[in-house]
């Protein structure tokens, strides 16, 4: 029977990360630890280095605020249709007499 393959979420790969970088634990032991292959673990410790400049990028606020004034705009004609078809609908009742 074929070993599963065990998937570890970004925060696990961080944290496992942090256990070499931080606290001073050898690569040995810690692949030791979580049943990793010591390349798995250079390749997140690369992969980290080379993108973790994004967590100091800076987000723009005006393509959020843009994004979401037009979300809602979007959200009060979508409104306004069916508040206008509702009462066609009520409308439409009464004059068959369901209402």
């Amino acid at each position: 029977m074929a070993n599963k393959r065990r998937t570890f979420t970004p925060e696990q790969k961080v944290r496992i990360l942090k256990e070499h970088l931080i606290d001073r634990k050898p690569v040995s032991d810690i692949c030791d630890a979580f049943g990793l292959q010591p390349v798995q673990f250079y390749q997140w410790q690369k992969q980290f280095f080379e993108q973790g400049h994004s967590a100091f990028a800076r987000t723009d606020k005006d393509t959020s605020h843009k994004t979401i004034s037009k979300l809602e705009q979007k959200l009060s004609q979508k409104n306004e249709v069916l508040a206008e078809l509702m009462g066609e609908h009520v409308a439409l009742k009464k004059k068959l007499g369901e209402i």
